[in-house]
């Protein structure tokens, strides 16, 4: 009998390009089909040809909806891929929005490269279309939490609860007798929103995230924020937050909120320039209670100085508003999207705030404004940096290295290995060692393209 294999086809050596692909005697799944964002050596995997026959997937697996999970879906699907994508509720209406957003944004960054001359592709195309995306949407199979389901020929998936964010899950995989576990993105303890992750079941492997895998998490200090917004307002400029349109958004909504009601920073019109945004706070709102969780307090759907951006014009208009306000857009790593037209036009102001409140993977423009560029490179052209940049590590999402240990800690007994991945080198080596020092488990950090036996 064949051992069920399973392969790192991404999220090794970086945070991004989540794919894993397992495969039985007779079935083969992929948990995840993520992007690869930030350096340009990342971003040529996604045009590499795929080192499997897509067709001959049976189904993949998608534990939550962020770009660098599901991202690659279309491409699949372009590629010969037709099987299920099991995934929650949540999940398959996040990932049709997230998805739609990529292929008009692929489309237009293309368009515009050939117009200007900037792209070193001639013509420069999108990794996928939206034809390409109405043919992925059908294959989301909503499944339940906790419910064991049959996916492919000796493969079953039961997914829980993983606190990132809305509708994420861990996926416990069962092949051939073999077992794992894949975390996806770990969350938090606590969540404004959401229920904190599920303990781990007893599995023979675990493959775990290591995003913040060498850090722990500051105490929280909302001044950070509150601070940056009174010197932003009193400066007359702007605060712009380039902000994941999905979770962070909502999360960032909140705590703006809360410090108006007291009286923390100045009422100023906050505005969400985002359609992806947009339409991810209509799936809260109806996946949530009308007032949120007991402990969510205000209502994330009650905020009167909150206006949605609708139409281009608009957001043209915030490029350079003659009012000092807040502006939340997308991407959150300014990788693409409208905040990269906001960051044209208001990095070269003193007047102005950039406030960055998500994780920054080497290569993106965010992480270049983290580690103090001078000059960023936008739309073909050096843009001067002389707006204020902070940071404000309060609205991670991923659980840092000694809350991943911690939940490690409740499986009922050790696997056999626990394969450290989604992470920088340095985070995931400070990961896998401290799982080995303070667990006493075997702890390895695989490498791009291995393969290990799961048996």
């Amino acid at each position: 009998m064949t051992s069920p294999m399973l392969t790192f086809l991404g999220a090794v050596g970086t945070v991004t390009g989540s794919r894993f692909l397992v495969e039985g005697a007779e079935g083969r799944i992929m948990v995840d089909a993520g992007l690869f964002q930030g350096i340009a050596d990342l971003r040529r995997r996604n045009w590499a040809e795929p080192p499997l026959d897509a067709s001959a997937l049976d189904a993949v697996v998608l534990t939550h909806a962020h770009l660098d999970h599901c991202g690659y879906l279309p491409r699949l699907v372009r590629e010969g891929f037709s099987g299920p994508i099991v995934c929650t509720e949540s999940t398959a209406e996040l990932a049709t929005i997230v998805l739609k957003d990529s292929a008009h944004l692929q489309a237009e960054d293309a368009l515009y490269a050939n117009r200007t001359g900037y792209s070193a592709h001639q013509p420069a195309l999108p990794l996928y279309d939206i034809d390409d995306v109405e043919k992925t949407i059908p294959l989301f199979r909503p499944t339940e939490l906790l419910r064991r389901a049959l996916i492919a020929p000796g493969v079953a998936v039961t997914l829980r609860p993983a606190g990132h964010i809305l509708g994420s899950s861990t996926a416990e995989i069962e092949v051939d007798g073999a077992s794992a576990l894949f975390s996806g993105d770990l969350g938090r303890p606590h969540h404004p929103l959401l229920a904190p992750p599920a303990d781990p079941p007893e599995v023979g492997s675990i493959v775990v995230e290591s995003t913040y895998g060498d850090r722990e998490h500051p105490r929280p200090d909302d001044e950070i924020l509150a601070s940056a917004v009174r010197r932003t307002a009193a400066r007359g400029g702007t605060v712009l937050i380039p902000a994941f349109a999905v979770d962070r958004t909502e999360l960032v909504l909140l705590e703006l909120h809360r410090l108006m009601k007291a009286g923390r920073i100045p009422h100023l019109e906050v505005y969400v320039d985002s359609p992806m945004a947009l339409a991810s706070l209509a799936v809260y709102k109806k996946a949530l209670p009308p007032r949120g969780p007991a402990h969510c307090e205000p209502s994330l759907f009650d905020m009167p100085e909150v206006h949605a951006v609708r139409d281009a014009a608009e957001s043209v208009r915030l490029n350079r508003p003659s009012f000092p306000c807040i502006v939340v857009s997308a991407s959150g790593m300014a990788a693409g999207g409208r905040v990269v037209h906001h960051l044209r036009h208001q990095l070269p102001d003193q007047r102005n705030t950039v406030v960055l409140t998500g994780y920054q993977a080497i290569g993106t423009r965010g992480r270049q404004l983290l580690d103090g560029a001078r000059q960023v490179k936008l739309h073909g052209r050096y843009v001067p940096v002389h707006a204020e940049v902070v940071q404000i590590p309060d609205f991670s999402v991923h659980a840092d290295g000694g809350e991943i240990v911690r939940w490690l800690s409740r499986a009922p007994s050790p696997p056999r290995t626990a394969y450290v991945v989604h992470g920088e080198p340095a985070a995931s080596s400070a990961l896998a060692r401290r799982i080995r020092e303070e667990l006493g488990w075997n702890a390895v950090v695989p490498t791009f393209g291995e393969r290990v036996r799961l048996d």
